[in-house]
């Protein structure tokens, strides 16, 4: 069709007779007479294309004919499965005549026979064929005798008023396939069978293989459109099978997409008349040749709509398509509350839910012998789920690890773990992916397969339920799959495994067991430091990192020691969240001796998470300072290491205690002649005791640093000098360093 017009519009009369025989030539003039003025005036200058492509297209925003296309819609309720359909109209448009025109071999693998083989049984098409029979005709008429687009496009709709729309564009790419396969299959085959010839030389079709080159940019317009038209006809019959009880009409998503699928329906049927309207324009071409340099842009023109009109709806269908997970996601997480609510015979419903559903996949890594398990290794046994970020240290994964294996060896406290990583989807990269390798081959307990079987309502549960933020935490279920404790870590790192089965009632019986006490502050992390106890020895815990401070403070004990004639033994615990900086403590202390140290992180970082963890564990039982000494005692000492300078606890035996910061406590022993008298009657640490108490400083600053992540935050806080309430402020920090 154009391609005739653009070769009349530089050509005699005479020499356009000559070129196309006379009823060809006929039946294209009355097409083109009968055409809009914005698809007939024809030029090569592509700024004047643009134009007249703008003004063919300006009628798609046009209400008028928007309410026209409604008016020929009027469903009757009729369900079509168009998806078959679809596929024996891309088997035949893509698989074979586009691939062909591309350049490809098309190659019938064992799935294209055996898809073929399903489609040929599919009977539906009885009842369909009468319709895309009269669509055919349809297209091939007004085509070759020169209808005008629109008002074919509309008669079309006429025909399919009584289906939906996207029925009506499935149909009608079904219709152009019939015409444009039965094209190609005589036109390709006119050279080797005598009955294709025969048809060929009477409709005059163009040879193939001697006119390929200069039909093939013509083929290619009306491959890419045809191509653009399955793709917006998908889509509309994706928007069709979307779930009605996750997204009605009404909902903004889809209400949004219901208002542009009767236009996208109308300029895919459009398109095709365009392309029919081409395939008709080759008849009686045969003994012709046809420039190849003479654009189909009426093609092209339409081919860029639709792929417009594509990515709109696509764009809508996204949309859409997140709206359904958002609501499906909200479901499994009220269906997960529910299950937690219910009683079960075991804990396999409870985990699949949480970690993995289906059984298509094995989602459990054995850390022990690094292959892959169900979830069946966890039914009916006490579950932890260690769940975490991906900055999980290693110092509480040797923990763990330790508590771990302990377990394995006490037979009266087995539990499994599974490690659960939280991770945002949208910053997973290669860094990230081998960071949670390199974590999980650390654990020996079992670990999910990867990060993102898990669902996204199971993390919504773990987050909103169990208030995960950054800080991991570990979740406690019973062989029933019935919450234990919603985070045992605080229980884990006071008491280990004596706090199986990790229970609000165990950890209370424990707490009723406990008195402050260096025992309680050293437990498992240092047996040496028990031992001196024991033995009845003073023992000084101290921290902080001001060297210059240690150095006087360490010097100055020991002298006093030494005239007091009473056994010392000093331990440097250091100071929290400051791994590197203890490093270089470390080593100085190596260096210099000041006394006793703990030669790795791992034990300066238990001693101070133990610390947190009494805490939080008293918050959670609705402890406050004013009714729990030793929830007191422990908010003091995490303030004094909030401090700019040191600190230190003198303990002897069980109970007595002496705390004081480090500008006092270096005062209280410089000032050791002031008290040494009462040594003897009171002993060392009441003397030290009542020194403190009647030299208190008068201006002091204490800070209480915590993490805000772990949840729980204590609303008084009361100052260890002083007791006045402290004040809140916010500290936002990006490295613990």
């Amino acid at each position: 069709m154009v391609i005739a017009c653009q070769w009349l519009s530089t050509t005699t009369n005479t020499q356009a007779k000559t070129y196309f025989p006379p009823t060809v030539f006929s039946d294209i003039c009355n097409h083109f007479s009968n055409m809009s003025s914005n698809t007939r005036q024809l030029t090569a200058t592509p700024k004047m294309h643009q134009r007249k492509e703008r003004r063919m297209f300006s009628t798609s925003d046009d209400s008028a004919m928007t309410k026209q296309v409604q008016a020929t819609h009027a469903p009757d309720g009729r369900e079509i499965d168009v998806k078959p359909i679809l596929q024996i109209v891309d088997e035949i448009l893509v698989r074979f005549i586009a691939r062909t025109v591309e350049g490809y071999e098309v190659k019938r693998d064992q799935d294209a026979l055996e898809m073929t083989a399903v489609l040929a049984e599919f009977d539906m098409l009885d009842s369909l064929a009468y319709i895309i029979n009269k669509i055919s005709c349809e297209l091939s008429c007004k085509c070759s005798g020169g209808g005008d687009a629109h008002s074919s496009t509309m008669v079309l709709l006429g025909y399919m008023s009584s289906y939906a729309w996207h029925a009506k564009v499935v149909l009608t790419l079904a219709a152009f396939a019939v015409i444009f396969g039965e094209f190609w299959l005589v036109a390709q085959l006119s050279a080797e069978n005598t009955l294709a010839k025969s048809v060929a030389l009477l409709k005059q079709l163009p040879d193939l293989a001697e006119n390929f080159m200069s039909l093939k940019p013509h083929f290619e317009a009306l491959i890419r459109l045809v191509k653009a038209a399955m793709e917006v006809t998908t889509c509309i019959v994706q928007f069709k099978e979307l779930p009605s009880e996750y997204i009605s009409e009404d909902t903004p998503p889809m209400s949004v997409a219901s208002t542009h699928i009767p236009i996208a329906s109308y300029w895919v049927i459009r398109s095709i008349v365009a392309c029919a309207s081409q395939i008709a324009s080759l008849i009686g071409t045969r003994n012709e040749s046809i420039s190849s340099t003479t654009e189909a842009w009426e093609l092209s023109s339409l081919a860029h709509k639709i792929t417009s009109i594509h990515e709109h709806l696509k764009n809508q269908l996204v949309l859409c398509y997140q709206y359904i997970d958002d609501k499906r996601h909200i479901e499994a997480f009220h269906n997960l509350i529910r299950l937690f609510e219910t009683v079960h015979v075991d804990n396999m419903k409870i985990l699949r839910s949480l970690i993995y559903a289906k059984d298509d996949i094995l989602p459990l890594v054995d850390g022990s012998t690094k292959s892959r398990a169900s979830l069946e290794v966890l039914r009916r046994k006490h579950v932890l789920l260690l769940i975490s970020d991906l900055d999980l240290s290693q110092e509480e994964i040797l923990v763990l690890d330790n508590l771990y294996k302990d377990a394995r060896v006490r037979g009266d406290t087995h539990y499994e773990m599974v490690w659960i990583p939280v991770v945002d989807k949208a910053v997973w990269n290669e860094v990230n992916k081998q960071k949670f390798e390199y974590l999980q081959s650390l654990m020996p307990w079992y670990s999910v397969c990867d990060p993102f079987i898990i669902e996204p309502s199971a993390v919504k549960y773990i987050k909103e339920v169990w208030n995960f933020s950054k800080t991991a935490i570990l979740v406690a279920l019973d062989p029933q799959g019935r919450l234990s404790s919603p985070n045992a870590v605080h229980m884990m790192w006071i008491w280990g495994n004596l706090a199986f089965p990790f229970t609000s009632e165990k950890e209370e019986s424990l707490w009723k067991q406990e008195i402050w006490s260096l025992e309680l502050l050293i437990d498992g992390i240092d047996p040496a430091v028990l031992e001196w106890m024991a033995e009845g020895k003073l023992v000084c815990l101290y921290g902080g990192e001001d060297l210059e401070w240690i150095e006087k403070f360490t010097a100055t004990a020991l002298s006093v020691s030494t005239a007091g004639k009473f056994q010392l033994e000093m331990v440097y615990v250091g100071k929290s969240n400051a791994k590197e900086r203890m490093q270089k403590m470390i080593k100085t202390f190596n260096m210099k001796k000041f006394s006793y140290f703990w030669p790795n992180v791992t034990s300066i970082w238990f001693f101070w998470t133990r610390l947190e963890s009494m805490l939080y564990s008293k918050l959670q039982h609705g402890r406050t300072v004013e009714n729990d000494e030793i929830m007191s005692e422990v908010m003091t000492v995490l303030s004094f290491d909030g401090s700019d300078r040191g600190w230190a606890i003198f303990c002897r035996g069980a109970t007595e205690m002496a705390r004081a910061k480090g500008d006092s406590a270096l005062i209280c022993l410089q000032d050791f002649d002031k008290w040494k008298d009462r040594v003897e009657e009171e002993g060392v640490v009441q003397a030290m005791n009542d020194y403190l108490n009647k030299n208190k400083p008068p201006h002091h600053c204490n800070r209480l640093i915590l993490p805000g992540s772990t949840g729980g935050i204590p609303q008084k806080v009361v100052c260890a000098e002083c007791g006045r309430q402290m004040e809140k402020y916010f500290m936002y920090r990006c490295c613990v360093e």
